[in-house]
């Protein structure tokens, strides 16, 4: 691939994958770039190494794409530096939070630059918004206390990590939320006492990350995560009153969700299907069946079918793109 293919890659791979930006820089005629990332259920854990690169974000950027996160980037190579909402940082082995719904410039300071960049839906972060804004572009210090404990944790989630289970790996995201939630929290000083609705959507975010890491315990019942939160059935849902879903139905959807997932993989393509709602907590295969073609519109079986039809002929497909892979370094 031509270098300057490589920098078309990167551009392309961070404006469809990550959000809309205008990448540009100097070294296009040896640029190189590689991207990873881990999907932690709550939240998502991704790495970047590039070339010196200018990357700005404009409101046009937000109108035409915004997937509403916080992002907690570590400076694990090199230095960057980021302006967003009037505040301007250089980071260099600290960490620093952007905000993926406002305007935001930064550039690479020498050399290659490498970052691990942890993306926090902003609904899951249970601090108050106005309060994370003045956390925005300020270069905080992983090499001490809780920043550093994160820090370890990313770079530790990043290197073993790809040899998880998917169940593993969204335990391990509750956790990243929590530590990225206490440090933040650290940055702001003594927050005092959080306001109800704060405290609410705490609760709820811990029980939602309760509900995700046993899924697959057929007793996991409303009355079961109220006991475990200390709180009466009434006050649990009273808690999820105003949400989408109440919990019994989040319960379900989550479940049905990987199922659905797992019916489409090549990996347990020889499982029985009645061994799949098992692992999710389904204790009667008829049951099972009704609410997934109640949801989907097909049966476990018939989904399981054309899933796999679907991926041996995109397998049987020549290749003719130059892209590398996704995790692969350009």
């Amino acid at each position: 691939m031509a270098c300057e293919d490589r920098f078309d890659w990167f551009c392309e791979t961070v404006s469809s994958e990550v959000m809309p930006v205008m990448l540009s820089t100097r070294r296009t005629t040896d640029f190189r770039a590689s991207i990873s990332d881990l999907d932690l259920g709550v939240v998502r854990l991704s790495a970047v190494a590039c070339s010196p690169v200018l990357s700005r974000r404009t409101l046009a950027h937000v109108r035409r794409g915004d997937p509403e996160h916080l992002q907690l980037a570590l400076i694990t190579q090199g230095a960057f530096k980021i302006t967003q909402r009037s505040s301007e940082s250089v980071v260099a082995g600290g960490l620093v939070l952007t905000d993926t719904s406002r305007p935001s410039e930064g550039t690479s300071i020498g050399g290659q630059v490498e970052t691990v960049v942890l993306q926090i839906p902003r609904p899951a972060l249970a601090l108050r918004p106005d309060r994370m804004d003045r956390l925005l572009a300020q270069s905080m210090a992983a090499d001490a206390g809780s920043g550093a404990i994160l820090a370890d944790f990313l770079r530790t989630l990043l290197r073993h990590g790809p040899r998880c289970r998917p169940q593993e790996l969204r335990a391990m995201g509750s956790i990243a939320l929590e530590l990225a939630t206490a440090f933040l929290a650290q940055q702001l000083g003594d927050p005092g006492e959080a306001p109800a609705e704060a405290r609410a959507q705490e609760t709820r975010q811990r029980i939602y990350r309760f509900i995700e890491n046993n899924l697959g315990d057929p007793q996991l019942t409303p009355q079961v995560i109220a006991d475990r939160h200390n709180l009466s059935l009434r006050g649990l849902y009273a808690l999820f009153g105003d949400q989408d879903l109440g919990i019994a139905a989040r319960i379900r959807q989550s479940r049905l969700e990987r199922a659905h997932a797992d019916l489409a993989s090549r990996e347990v393509s020889g499982q029985p299907v009645q061994a799949i709602a098992a692992r999710w907590g389904f204790s009667s295969a008829t049951a099972f069946s009704r609410a997934f073609r109640e949801t989907y519109g097909i049966t476990p079986t018939e989904h399981r079918a054309l899933s796999l039809l679907l991926t041996a002929r995109r397998a049987q497909k020549p290749c003719t793109s130059g892209t590398p892979p996704r995790a692969a370094e350009a």
